[in-house]
């Protein structure tokens, strides 16, 4: 899935980009990195070109333009603009993307969208992150050097007039967006919904505040280790982690929008609020609310309302809960085992009461199960195991046909909302500048007739009974994973018991010998 990201930089020192891009800098404090000798150290790899600059490098080109047209005088100007588009980390071994591919597509972008911009295309093979993305750096001088052809997206003067500076407006954003998105659709890379929130929503700040603070934890439990002690915490979370993990926690069993902001309050101190239509959370520790669209999409209030709906569908399927967890049988210490690696005699005693519960607790549950042969009890393990096989194997099965199900009704609800703006396509005097308009509409209308042919959908399911199916599909994985859950516990248990006779038997010959 291709990402775009937008930086602007008020920057003067326009050589400074370019330094970036081809240097190697650290990730935390933006400092080059130095050799030995105090030089600074190339990127191992990494692809770089210029457009619309002549003769001259990037940093003069832009300078040039600044003094011609009299702009970018002050501190607070927008001196340039840095657009970073991420490819699928997937593309390179599904889809045999390259640096060379998407250096191409990315000065093909370029020039698409910013003809007149002084600029640099530079693409490194991978991030910051070590995921391995591919990803293409588009830095654009501020200033419009020549006229430019008037296109369909370009609705004010300033987008295609020379001396004019570039703005990155939502209006602009979205009309990128889609063109990434087209892009990797063209191109036959994978793509998501770049027009929605797709998950959380973290922002830079929350990033590399999570990553400064897991460094930090990295260390200390480095320390920690080095010391003999075992660390209490490997995973640094911050505030608004621990808040999508609480609200999420609560949002999976209210059925109820009263009942959601009850127990959000009763569980964890957050606090609920709805203003124009909007919900915010406000966590203990806070004053200030925050709203859903910087915690998650889910979060929202539509959102919301949707899974409490569905949790009031699928409560007369869901099993409840048992209060008081299954016995559990214990297994045997190796005493002996444990003894040559250092333990003393008070670990041994207690390893013999231990032993003398486990020990009890299996010849019950043996008995109780009519199982003190050790045919039986064979036959019985393998019974159990061949259950729990089959049943895990319907449970994937039902989840995956949900989860088609999921993607056909969204596909068709695509379909309809978007169908009148098709139609009124064809009838349109100027088809160009409507399909600009409305080119997000079009796009998902495009992607569901093509899920459709590509499934044989030759009829328009009905919601209902695509939801009614969902319902039907959730109650049978409900009592599915009943039974898959009733068999493991007992295997698990019967597992257990086999070993520890098999351990006392074998701790009871070398006994006997002795005697």
């Amino acid at each position: 899935m291709a990402t775009l990201k937008h930086i602007a930089s008020k920057n003067s020192d326009y050589s400074a980009i370019e330094a970036y891009l081809i240097y190697q800098h650290d990730a935390f404090t933006g400092k080059q990195l130095l050799d030995e000798q105090g030089r600074p150290m190339l990127r191992d790899s990494y692809i770089l070109d210029t457009l619309e600059c002549g003769d001259f490098s990037f940093a003069t080109a832009c300078l040039l333009a600044n003094r011609k047209y009299n702009k970018n005088n002050h501190p607070d100007d927008i001196k340039s603009h840095q657009y970073i588009i991420s490819f699928d980390p997937r593309d390179a071994a599904d889809n045999g993307l390259t640096m060379e591919k998407a250096q191409a597509l990315g000065l093909n972008f370029c020039k698409e969208n910013f003809p007149g911009h002084p600029a640099i295309v530079c693409t490194h093979p991978d991030g910051h992150n070590h995921s391995g993305n591919i990803h293409v750096h588009i830095v654009i001088g501020s200033i419009r050097t020549r006229e430019v052809e008037r296109k369909p997206y370009m609705q004010k003067p300033r987008d295609w007039r020379e001396g004019m500076k570039h703005s990155s407006t939502a209006q602009t954003m979205r009309h990128l967006r889609v063109a990434v998105m087209e892009m990797c659709e063209h191109a036959d890379l994978h793509q998501i919904n770049l027009l929605e929130a797709q998950g959380d929503r973290i922002s830079e700040r929350e990033y590399w505040a999570r990553r400064r603070w897991q460094q930090c934890l990295d260390h200390a439990n480095a320390r920690l280790l080095a010391e003999g002690k075992a660390p209490k915490q490997t995973v640094y979370q911050t505030e608004l982690e621990t808040l999508r993990r609480q609200i999420d926690s609560v949002l999976k069993k209210a059925t109820t929008f009263d009942e959601f902001s009850a127990l959000l309050l009763q569980e964890h101190g957050i606090a609920v609020k709805e203003s124009r239509g909007r919900l915010s959370y406000c966590p203990s520790n806070r004053v200030k609310f925050i709203t859903a669209r910087k915690l998650s999409k889910k979060f929202e209030k539509e959102q919301v309302l949707a899974a409490l709906a569905q949790n009031i569908r699928l409560a007369p399927t869901v099993q409840p809960i048992a209060a008081d967890k299954p016995d559990k049988i214990q297994k045997l210490v190796d005493i002996q085992a444990k003894l040559k690696q250092g333990k003393g005699i008070g670990y041994e005693r207690w390893a013999k009461k231990h032993n003398l519960k486990a020990m009890a607790q299996t010849l019950i549950l043996l008995q109780e199960k009519g199982l003190l042969n050790e045919d039986a009890l064979d036959q019985r393990i393998a019974e159990l195991d061949t259950k729990f096989h089959e049943s895990l194997a319907v449970v994937k099965d039902l989840e995956t046909r949900m989860a088609d199900n999921k993607t056909l009704r969204r596909h068709a609800a695509a379909y309809t909302s978007t169908k009148n703006i098709a139609q009124q396509l064809k009838a349109a005097k100027r088809p160009a500048a409507f399909e600009e308009q409305h080119r997000a509409e079009l796009t998902a209308h495009r992607a569901a007739a093509a899920y459709f042919k590509a499934n044989d959908i030759t009829k328009l399911p009905s919601p209902k009974k695509l939801e009614a199916e969902y319902a039907q599909l959730a109650s049978e994985k409900a009592q599915f994973y009943e039974q898959y859950k009733e068999a493991k516990n007992e295997l698990l248990k019967l597992k257990t018991a086999k070993q520890n006779v098999a351990s006392f038997f074998r701790e009871e010959e070398p006994a006997q010998q002795e005697r």
